[in-house]
């Protein structure tokens, strides 16, 4: 029974990653873009997916890492010993910094390429790891994607910097 409860697929992690990697993205792009159809598409692209994808999803995970280690200590990393939450808090304040970076380019621009470079090289060394490690369960599969997806979309829009 415990295991299975390690394999199901977390809806609402799910629902959080669409939301926080394509739709709120989408819809800051398509809100900034109308009033100034000019607008580079790249440079408002990586405005609103480092905010929403680097920033906050970051911040938000790291909040959970803190207040709640087990869900990313069972459903990701597979570890039923509570000893590792110590591990996985300091992992969430990390996050917490990453992930305000990416929210506080929103107002700080020249933040904004430090932060796609760091937060996106971060989740694609992430994702990367999970990749070589094979997912155990849909949870991981789901960091793994995300993570891979995030450092695809940040290094198109640094590229498109140079």
């Amino acid at each position: 029974m415990e295991d299975q409860a390690i394999t199901k697929l977390n809806r609402g992690y799910l629902l959080s990653l669409l939301l926080l990697m394509a739709i709120l993205p989408a819809i800051s792009v398509w809100v900034d873009y109308v009033p100034y159809p000019g607008a580079p598409l790249m440079v408002l692209v990586g405005k609103w997916f480092v905010f929403w994808a680097v920033g906050v999803r970051l911040f938000a995970a790291g909040l959970r890492q803190v207040t709640k280690p087990l869900f990313t200590l069972q459903q990701i990393f597979h570890i039923k010993d509570p000893s590792g939450q110590v591990v996985v808090k300091e992992l969430g304040f990390a996050n917490i910094c990453f992930g305000l970076t990416g929210m506080l380019s929103l107002f700080i621009p020249d933040w904004r390429p430090a932060a796609a470079f760091a937060g996106g090289l971060y989740m694609g060394i992430a994702g990367i790891y999970h990749l070589i490690k094979k997912p155990e369960s849909p949870n991981e599969v789901l960091a793994m994607v995300s993570d891979i997806y995030i450092l695809l979309v940040t290094g198109v829009y640094l590229a498109t910097l140079v």
